[in-house]
This record gives C-alpha cells, structure tokens and sequence, in this order.
C-alpha cells in the first residue's frame, strides 16, 4: 500500500483529500504546516506528497525545496488553487502542477502516475 503525505493549512481540505485517497486504497497521512511536512517526509517515508503553496504564513514552496534537497526520489503533486505559482521556477522541483478543483480525478491520476 503507497504512502501519501498531504500538506495543506486547511483542515476540511487534509480530511477530505484523506478520505478520497484511502478509498482508493492508499495510506494518508497529513501535515498542515512545513514543519510538520519535514517531519513527515522524515518519519513517515511517503511515496509521493501532496503539497499546497499557502501554508498559513509559510510556502509551500520552501519546504519543496527542503525536500528536494534531502529527498529527490519522493515525487510531489504541487496542488493549489492558484495557477500563478506555474511560473515560479522553483516549483518546476516538483514532478506536477495541478490547479486545485471539487473534481479530485486530475489529481488521483497524477497519483497513479507517479505511484
């Protein structure tokens, strides 16, 4: 069973995406800031991450970067409502882009892809 770290501020957002991707069967855990990101990837050994690029105060993009640095081999779905972070050369780190919506299944695709 894959291991699926989500990193999102929002807390109907970590319950609802842990929902989702435990019915299709894989394992969730959740982070809401990048602290509890980095522990994560470090506890937890995910196979892939979730993250958001508002994180509360913080970005996502910095503990996209930590964990590129420490761990390149995790892939990461950047997944933010805000398509504008598209350009910032930074997030080109991550293995996708995906725009957040109410329709997961772009998302769940992606998943399987890099899974």
């Amino acid at each position: 069973m894959s291991k699926i770290l989500v990193v999102d501020d929002e807390i109907n957002v970590r319950k609802l995406y842990r929902e989702e991707l435990e019915s299709e069967g894989y394992s969730v855990v959740t982070a809401k800031n990048v602290q509890e990101a980095i522990d994560s990837v470090e506890n937890e050994s995910p196979d892939l991450i979730i993250l958001d690029i508002k994180l509360g105060n913080e970005s996502g993009i910095d503990a996209l970067v930590e964990i590129v640095e420490s761990r390149k081999e995790i892939p990461v779905i950047i997944n933010s409502a805000y398509s504008v972070y598209k350009e910032n050369f930074k997030t080109w780190a991550a293995d996708a882009y995906i725009v957040k919506s109410v329709d997961l299944d772009p998302l769940k695709e992606k998943i399987k892809e890099l899974v």
